[in-house]
């Protein structure tokens, strides 16, 4: 893979957040209706297959991988697809690892003159990032999960939250695409090489298993932030428990020595200082023993 000065037959074009006077070039470049490229630049664009004039548009949904300080985030962005008769024609509208692979060469499956096998290898390639990003998924829930056994906060919880909807943006994406797949191999134009349909065949498989997975993934990451929003609150309430409990032992001091104080006459033992602070200790190791055995501490 090599860039070249001018658009010969069997090149790949590849625009990244294009600019509204670079599409009317590629329009005007290779006759494409210029309403047609801008459907493109919609963010919202949903998996679909469209014609017109001659020539196809292929939309489909490629996983995305956001970096923070110290928390990843997934999401998916549509990659529009033109097959003109001679070229291949990608609009993004968000840097992708993906299309850097095909543009570097790091995949070797990238001959641009066979225009539906290169197509299918970049929907092949996307797929296979889709399984990758969940594998990533399921370790940092999996992390986060055992921070939570012994956390009262709602750090985690936020964090399995945005696992969550990463695995709502997956689920909905690759069900459209797949969508969008069936209806590729039933318009028949790959009648003509049945290794196209092989490799169709591989796409739509790694798109089904990568449903199932964010499906399962899915199931899991919901049940985990359920319980553990009940442990957490279990957990809150038994530190409530034991503060009142400890509230509770203190208190005997308090009280004792506040009735000792009044000068009240007839107490027991009023001429010895160190009855009420005696009589103290013993209430709380028995208040504390009553509590223990009540399993309030």
């Amino acid at each position: 893979m090599h860039k070249k000065d001018k658009c010969d037959p069997g090149c790949w074009v590849n625009c990244t957040i294009p600019l509204e006077e670079e599409i009317k070039i590629i329009s005007k470049e290779f006759d494409i209706d210029f309403d047609f490229l801008k459907s493109a630049l919609d963010e919202e664009e949903s998996s679909r297959v469209d014609f017109q004039d001659g020539v196809m548009l292929i939309v489909i949904d490629i996983p995305l991988e956001i970096k923070y300080d110290k928390s990843v985030t997934y999401y998916t962005t549509p990659l529009s697809i033109f097959l003109t008769d001679d070229n291949v024609i990608t609009i993004t509208l968000k840097n992708s690892d993906i299309i850097n692979s095909f543009a570097a060469g790091r995949v070797k499956k990238g001959d641009t003159s066979d225009k539906i096998n290169f197509v299918l290898n970049i929907i092949l390639y996307s797929a296979s990032k889709y399984l990758r990003y969940l594998n990533q998924i399921i370790k940092n829930s999996d992390r986060i999960e055992k921070s939570l056994r012994k956390s009262m906060k709602n750090n985690e919880l936020i964090q399995l939250l945005e696992i969550e909807k990463s695995l709502v943006y997956f689920s909905s994406s690759l069900k459209t695409t797949k969508v969008t797949l069936e209806k590729m191999f039933r318009l028949k134009f790959l009648d003509s090489d049945e290794s196209d349909k092989e490799l169709m065949d591989d796409v739509l498989i790694e798109i089904k298993q990568a449903i199932e997975m964010t499906e399962t993934y899915l199931n899991i990451v919901s049940g985990t932030m359920e319980a553990f929003s009940s442990i957490i609150s279990n957990n809150l309430n038994i530190v409530m428990k034991i503060l009142a409990s400890l509230t509770l032992i203190i208190s005997i001091p308090t009280v004792i020595s506040g009735i000792y104080g009044m000068n009240t006459p007839g107490l027991p033992m009023m001429d010895n200082w160190w009855f009420p602070i005696g009589l103290s200790l013993v209430l709380m190791v028995i208040s504390f023993f009553i509590l223990r055995k009540k399993d309030m501490i």
